[in-house]
């Protein structure tokens, strides 16, 4: 039977596995339960479950009868094992109401604590503890919580309040308070409950009840948990589960205290304890810095050359067996613990324990130093690392000890930090590089044309544009930090000046991009280099031993390409033929090309291309070192090559010998209304012929060249874009194969090689057993597929994704991650077509989702042979390969 609440503590029944089940009584509550079970000093109490919950939002906020019959059985457990009444004037027993997801979500949800008390209990509390103090005082806290949570007054009111009160009476500190002075300030909290309300501040205990346990249901869906769920993944449906546990009291005196520890160190992984605590206070205390806490152990206290005893001096005793539970539950869990706990006048209780969030860094330390213990396995190390965690490994990252002078944040588009000189367009980004300054390009939003700049750059802020736009993934992709989407940057082109929330700075003025936070920041900021070795190299080497995927890099530079096989790549997914065309020395000779009046005229432009092409795949041959390496021919519009400004027409037309004039005519006879799904991709290469040739006589003459350097023999991988037919494949193919066998009988040699194509439009994938005829591979090009799947264009998906997102119309940005019902659905179809007429076809992925643990997974399943992600995700990608394989 699936019951709705279980009790746990106080002599409670066995708890069953569904009671330990973190979906059903989530974490909070199963970890209690299971503390009570193994022995542990926990206040008893009982978890209504998460279904609950579910049913109760989907129901508009309802109790049923038989929910209120269960809590009264919960409550007279309570009572029973402490030996107190709910309600009782003369010896009240308090409870607490915390909420408790199936994952930690810190600070996210309501707590309540001292529930219970009213002007009537608070006399019984103060004479059974004999201590009017810390009776009036815990009052004073239970108003002013319940008034916040439960009654949605804004708890500055109370704050405000409590300060007017001792400056009243020349207080400095909550603890000089007396028990008349908290008594008085009831009084004015209860005053404010009428004012603010107009009603009393309930007195009912059983109304007080149901009145937090509705707050905490409520509380899954405040704005703050929506915010943290969407960034963390977590999933609408899965509620939170409430848990009521009879009050123990860390504010009785100097006997009593309270505090929040760590079985390790969560910065650095170090095996030693960690925590605060507070003397004769209550947990709020110590989690909402209403005073400042103390060191937990004498080693931390001496470290920071504090003054304040720890607790393992001021109670030894307490300390002790503190200790020794630290101990057992992180023997029992085999994980770090994150542990809350009270002191009752010299008695430990447990509050609570979960495993710990922690930095990447100590999480790579503790899974290696745990498994070196034995405390774990290796698979367990691989599957307990957040692979997107490494991410702030990979990059540059602040100095935390550093001072911020913060301008404005914008959306934390790719990790890293960086510093340098604010330049407004990608040719002085380039310039100022040359001459050796560091600096951050600023735009209103970047284009492709842009991409020498970014590539110099070393960081990248826009104005406009979000997580997916062009901006960010070319930014990740570079490994570049970047800050998208801050709508407080104003940019004046012509005064070469700028605005930032209000400050005015100038081209040559220095920036701070934090592209893990979103921060702008005017200055230079320190940075810390990431270190790749230690923990981090045995992590990726148990990695590599269990995943089955391999991993390749979506790179087209040497410098990427050294980066990416430094990180572990095994060869390269998508190398973008285009990124080559923009370099300053090679735009006008593209130009020529495009604007040629014939095939003549486009043969002599590209004629002054192939050596520098030729030039570019050698490099990359010789890095890579043998391994494949998937070359994408032209893929883009042409009109993205085009002149824009009259200085670049200017300077076209003398190098032409045609007038400016005719060139705007050319231009404008090549504008395409949507050139997304216009004249790009394969479709070039069926009416200029002519450039793909040029491509892919420099890929074979480069490949010669390096073969005939002795090392390892290249193996390209030709790569055919935006195919949608077998015939267009097929004419290309025919051609590619043609100057194969032209370069192979001039140089005297033959290499391997392999052409494919890329799967993404929807019809390729649906006629994917036609055209796997014609291909040795197919690769996912799932951001274009994503684009033409959900007739979404990636680059203004920003004005509307992040609504679909918050009103669960997408789980999550299908740009960041795969859209497993959708695209995914048509990537397994041509998967499962392809393969079926061609045993054995490799396939691979290289769209960004290539380096989205979720997507990588999914392709895991499908049966994919590779995933391919930029030089900084390859990391990420070998551990999320490594847990996809084990997982399975």
């Amino acid at each position: 039977m699936n019951e709705t609440v279980y009790p746990f503590g106080g002599g409670a029944p066995h708890v069953d596995a569904r009671q330990k089940d973190k979906t059903v009584t989530g974490g909070k509550g199963a970890n209690l339960a299971e503390m009570a079970a193994i022995g542990l000093p926990v206040p008893p109490g009982f978890t209504i479950t998460t279904e609950e919950c579910v049913r109760y939002l989907a129901e508009g906020g309802a109790f049923p009868e038989s929910l209120r019959a269960s809590v009264d059985k919960a409550l007279a457990h309570i009572e029973k094992a402490v030996g107190k009444r709910f309600g009782d004037a003369a010896d009240p027993l308090l409870v607490s109401v915390r909420s408790g997801a199936r994952v930690s979500m810190p600070g996210m949800m309501d707590t309540v604590l001292n529930l219970g008390l009213n002007d009537a209990t608070v006399e019984g509390l103060a004479t059974v503890s004999g201590d009017e103090r810390f009776a009036w005082d815990s009052y004073r806290r239970f108003i002013q919580m319940y008034s916040d949570v439960v009654l949605g007054l804004d708890h500055g009111l109370f704050e405000e309040a409590l300060e007017i009160a001792k400056e009243d009476r020349g207080y400095f500190a909550d603890t000089e308070m007396a028990a008349e002075d908290w008594r008085e300030l009831v009084a004015r909290y209860r005053a404010i409950v009428d004012q603010e309300l107009g009603a009393p501040f309930p007195q009912d205990v059983t109304e007080q009840l149901w009145g937090a346990i509705r707050a905490v249901f409520d509380s899954w869906d405040s704005d703050r948990a929506k915010v943290y769920r969407r960034l963390n993944d977590i999933p609408a449906d899965w509620g939170t589960a409430v848990n009521v546990q009879a009050m123990v009291f860390g504010n009785m005196g100097d006997t009593s205290a309270t505090g929040v520890a760590f079985t390790r160190d969560p910065a650095t992984g170090e095996r030693a304890y960690f925590g605060e605590w507070l003397v004769n206070a209550q947990g709020e205390d110590v989690v909402a810095g209403i005073r400042t806490p103390q060191y937990l152990t004498r080693a931390a206290r001496e470290a920071a050359g504090a003054r304040p005893l720890s607790m393992e001096e001021a109670m030894p005793e307490a300390y002790g067996e503190l200790a020794r539970v630290f101990d057992l539950l992180e023997s029992h869990y085999r994980d770090m613990q994150d542990i809350e706990f009270t002191v009752e006048r010299g008695k430990l209780w447990m509050l609570q324990t979960r495993s710990g969030k922690r930095t990447a860094k100590a999480a790579l330390k503790m899974a290696v130093d745990m498994t070196g213990e034995g405390l774990i396995d290796e698979r367990t190390a691989i599957l307990r690392v957040d692979p997107m965690a490494l991410d702030q490994l990979l990059h540059p990252t602040l100095d935390p000890a550093a001072a911020r002078d913060v301008l404005t944040t914008g959306l934390p588009a790719s990790p890293g930090a960086a510093s340098g000189r604010i330049v407004l367009d990608a040719d002085t980004a380039e310039n100022w590089v040359a001459r050796g300054e560091k600096v951050i390009l600023v735009r209103v939003e970047t284009s492709p044309e842009d991409i020498h700049g970014m590539h110099a750059a070393q960081g990248i802020l826009t104005a406009r544009g979000g997580m997916t736009s062009h901006a960010a993934v070319v930014a990740r992709g570079m490994g570049r930090c970047c800050v998208s989407g801050a709508s407080a940057v104003s940019i004046d082109l012509s005064a070469r000046t700028l605005r930032i929330a209000g400050r005015d700075m100038a081209e040559g003025d220095i920036l701070t991009l934090d592209g893990s936070t979103g921060q702008v920041m005017a200055g230079e900021v320190a940075t810390i280099e990431p270190e790749l070795v230690g923990d981090f190299g045995t992590l990726m080497e148990w990695a590599d031993r269990h995943r089955i995927m391999k991993v390749r890099t979506n790179a087209e530079t040497p410098a990427d390409c050294r980066m990416a096989r430094q990180f572990g790549a095994e060869g390269i997914g998508l190398c973008r033929t285009e990124h080559m065309f923009f370099d300053a020395g090679r735009i006008s000779a593209v130009r020529q090309m495009i604007l040629a009046e014939d095939e003549a005229g486009r043969r002599r432009a590209l004629a002054l291309l192939l050596p520098e092409q030729r030039a570019d795949f050698a490099e990359i041959f010789r890095v890579m070192a043998g391994l494949p390496c998937t070359i994408r021919l032209l893929d883009p519009p042409l009109h993205e090559f085009l002149p824009r400004t009259e200085a670049e027409f200017a300077e076209l037309a003398e190098v032409t010998g045609y007038g400016v004039d005719h060139l705007r005519r050319r231009a404008e006879e090549l504008h395409e209304f949507n050139p997304m799904l216009g004249h790009r991709g394969c479709r070039l290469g069926i009416t200029y012929p002519e450039i793909y040739e040029m491509q892919a006589r420099a890929i074979y003459e480069a490949a010669c060249d390096v073969a005939d350097e002795g090392g390892a023999a290249p193996v390209p991988e030709i790569m055919v874009p935006l195919v949608a037919t077998r015939r267009e494949l097929a004419i290309l193919r025919a051609l590619i194969d043609r100057v194969a066998e032209a370069v192979f009988a001039e140089r005297g040699q033959r290499l391997e090689y392999l052409v494919g194509t890329m799967i993404e439009l929807p019809r390729a994938a649906l006629m994917a057993g036609d055209i796997a005829h014609e291909a040795r591979f197919f690769s996912f090009g799932t951001n274009d597929l994503t684009q033409t799947a959900l007739g979404v264009s990636r680059d203004d998906a920003g004005r509307f994704l992040s609504q679909y997102v918050e009103q669960g119309i997408f789980p999550r940005d299908p740009f960041v991650s795969l859209d497993v019902d959708g695209v995914g659905e048509l990537v397994r179809i041509a998967a499962e077509r392809g393969r079926g007429s061609v045993p054995g076809l490799k396939l691979g992925i290289c769209g960004e989702h290539g380096g989205d643990p979720a997507s990588i997974a999914f392709c895991q399943e499908v049966g994919l042979d590779y995933v391919s992600a930029s030089p900084y995700r390859v990391p990420i990608a070998r551990l999320a390969a490594a847990q996809a394989a084990l997982r399975r």
